[in-house]
């Protein structure tokens, strides 16, 4: 069973890591024809292809300039803990112990636009870039095109000695759409947080967001590697609701947002 989750955009690179065990991203040639295609663009055209303001297009430039495939850590941390925002504020990864790193880096996947893919100990620099941005690189349109295939292999492939072939995607809409359903060898298994209003469930951005790293920490911290045994979630307040799951979309539901 292998859970995949959408990167931050808000990355902490002031706090010491609580884990010297790291790793190397895959993929470092790819990411760098990438950065190498970034550095060609200004800081306004940066923001334009980006939509960010002059300040964020500006300290990403510098990033994309500063950039290279040297990866240690004194220069960067483990994704892991250096990912913040809604989702990693579920995840809760400066509590994980050594033995929550290990399964994390079997059963967890943090897709990225610059990477393609992330585990969870795989040393990262700071960067931006969503997995959306209309980015032509060589003949690619856009980063889709560059890391689909990467990814929807890597999935297959990372599931073969699991007890369970499952792939659980707690990722946004954005960055799922790398994954080729069509060529995954796996059955796909979606999960949605939703929040009771009035007569109704809604999904509401930053508790759905929350709860993807709630469950995510639940995984890791129970060491759970089969997905019917999911349906025991129940962080805060949050439970599944089987009159509106099916087959490959469970729905796990609470009263009141917290």
């Amino acid at each position: 069973m292998i859970v995949i989750i959408s990167p931050a955009k808000t990355l902490d690179f002031d706090s010491k890591p609580i884990t010297k065990t790291y790793t190397i991203p895959e993929h470092l040639d790819t990411s760098e024809i990438i950065i190498k295609k970034l550095r060609t663009f200004s800081p306004k055209k940066l923001g334009l292809l980006m939509d960010i303001s002059d300040q964020l297009s500006q300290l990403n430039a510098e990033r994309y300039q500063h950039w290279d495939a040297s990866f240690d850590t004194e220069n960067a941390k483990q994704s892991i803990l250096a990912f913040k925002g809604d989702v990693y504020l579920g995840l809760r990864a400066e509590t994980f112990k050594e033995k929550d790193f290990a399964f994390a880096q079997k059963h967890l996947l943090i897709l990225s636009g610059l990477h393609g893919y992330l585990r969870p100990l795989d040393l990262l620099k700071p960067y931006r870039l969503e997995m959306g941005t209309k980015l032509q690189v060589g003949r690619t349109k856009n980063l889709y095109e560059i890391w689909n295939k990467v990814v929807t292999d890597y999935i297959n492939a990372s599931t073969q000695h699991h007890k369970e072939n499952t792939l659980i995607n707690l990722a946004s809409e954005e960055y799922f759409k790398v994954v080729n359903r069509q060529a995954l060898s796996i059955p796909l298994l979606n999960i949605e947080f939703k929040e009771k209003k009035e007569d109704t469930y809604k999904t509401i951005g930053f508790f759905a967001k929350k709860a993807r790293g709630l469950m995510s920490s639940y995984i890791i911290k129970n060491k759970i590697e089969k997905s019917a045994d999911l349906k025991s979630f129940n962080d805060e307040g949050y439970s599944y609701n089987g009159k509106l799951s099916n087959e490959t979309s469970w729905i796990f539901t609470r009263d009141q947002g917290l």
